[in-house]
């Protein structure tokens, strides 16, 4: 509730203790009596104050400067009162104070923000999700230095147009070769997290709304890379140059049959291979991106794989079942594997993922809500991507239901020649 109070602003100087005839310049604010003092950081010689006006004395840019400067701090000072009333705070001195100098919830900055998500979300994200926060914070702090051209900023001053500039900055940011980093999604994908940490400073309150609002997200719909049953036939079965390549291979494609990605591949080992209610092989695990519980009855081809492995002298004392390297070795091995096999396609570990979706299960007739549970996906939305993709099916039930119309058309005649003789 709005009060009736005294609020006045004064500049005054004191004594400089260490420079002769100079002065230090501060602004006192003053609430009903109680009084809070800031040094501005400014210094003016005793003969340019004029303690009448509270002001430096001459018509020198330099004196023209710091007037104006004197001028803008006793405006910002009135602000922070006017915001204080608006927003039904408690107005003191010390209160317009942490506001002048933003420390106060309403004054935090952008990089107080992501330092509070960043420090609170690590113990509840995935190591990969923040890696990918933290290049987001990477691309905030460019943008901030490169146009606007400061080191910080407050929540209070980002809007639309700030958005709009960090989209157009993004698309357009080049690495040393001059090269564009990202394309429509990327950058989409950077948009979304700084939208996610600013619904973060709403719920802290210490932002009244949130920029994005009247912003659209505007992914490109891409169909997700996958082998069709002619090219994991033929990876399946080219003679691998080396061990090294032979091994990826496998991993590879041990994951085109059971659908786990790379982390699940790497992190698989003996306590995950459980007896099904069939009495078969399953691998029982949890995604390590969603922490999702997941069965998968174990196909021989997959099992087969294992069993190689289980054979393999040096893979009894790694806790592992599979010999895979790490992310960025597999994915470059699989560069040499795809030209090895003459598929021309961009293959990384996350294809092997996508061809168990498509070429293995949805291509086979089995109903994607059971696909949708084998990858483990929270929505069925997100295994219906990979169903638009499997033309070779959809020919298939087509040619089907057209066998069908056949049938049903040379049943009809059968009847009226019989219902005729």
């Amino acid at each position: 509730m709005k009060s009736k109070h005294t609020f006045t602003v004064i500049f005054f100087t004191r004594k400089s203790r260490s420079v002769p005839n100079q002065l230090s310049i501060y602004v006192r604010i003053t609430v009903d009596g109680q009084r809070a003092e800031i040094s501005l950081k400014r210094n003016i010689l005793s003969k340019e104050w004029d303690n009448s006006r509270n002001r430096g004395r001459g018509g020198s840019q330099r004196i023209r400067a710091l007037n104006s400067y004197l001028d803008s701090v006793y405006g910002e000072l009135l602000d922070c009162h006017k915001e204080l009333l608006e927003e039904n705070r408690v107005v003191s001195s010390n209160a317009i104070k942490s506001r002048y100098l933003g420390e106060d919830d309403n004054s935090k900055t952008l990089r107080e923000l992501i330092k509070y998500h960043n420090e609170n979300m690590s113990v509840v994200l995935k190591e990969g999700t923040m890696k990918n926060y933290y290049t987001t914070e990477k691309y905030l702090h460019r943008f901030l230095a490169k146009k606007r051209k400061v080191n910080d900023v407050r929540l209070k001053q980002l809007n639309y147009a700030f958005v709009t500039d960090f989209e157009h900055f993004l698309r357009n940011y080049r690495d040393s070769k001059k090269r564009l980093l990202l394309g429509n999604n990327g950058v989409m994908k950077h948009l979304e997290r700084f939208k996610k940490m600013l619904n973060l400073a709403v719920k802290l309150e210490w932002m009244d709304k949130n920029p994005f609002n009247q912003f659209q997200l505007k992914y490109n719909k891409y169909d997700r890379q996958f082998l069709d049953e002619e090219e994991l036939e033929q990876l399946e079965n080219t003679e691998m140059g080396n061990e090294r390549l032979e091994r990826i291979r496998d991993c590879f494609v041990f994951s085109c049959y059971t659908g786990l990605s790379y982390v699940d591949v790497k992190e698989l080992n003996s306590n995950n291979i459980v007896k099904g209610i069939d009495g078969n092989h399953w691998i029982s695990t949890k995604r390590e991106k969603t922490d999702k519980p997941v069965k998968v009855p174990l196909l021989p081809k997959a099992q087969e794989i294992l069993e190689k492995y289980m054979q393999c002298p040096e893979m009894k004392n790694k806790e592992g079942l599979l010999p895979i390297s790490s992310n960025q070795k597999t994915n470059a091995y699989l560069k040499e594997i795809a030209d090895s096999c003459d598929i021309d396609k961009n293959l990384t570990f996350h294809v092997a993922r996508h061809t168990f979706a498509t070429t293995v299960m949805l291509s086979n007739g089995v109903p994607i809500e059971t696909v949708s549970k084998l990858l483990g996906h929270t929505k069925l939305s997100t295994t219906q991507i990979y169903a638009r993709v499997v033309e070779s099916k959809i020919s298939e039930d087509i040619g089907n239901l057209l066998i069908r119309f056949k049938e049903k058309k040379s049943k009809g005649v059968q009847s009226h020649e019989k219902d005729g003789g």
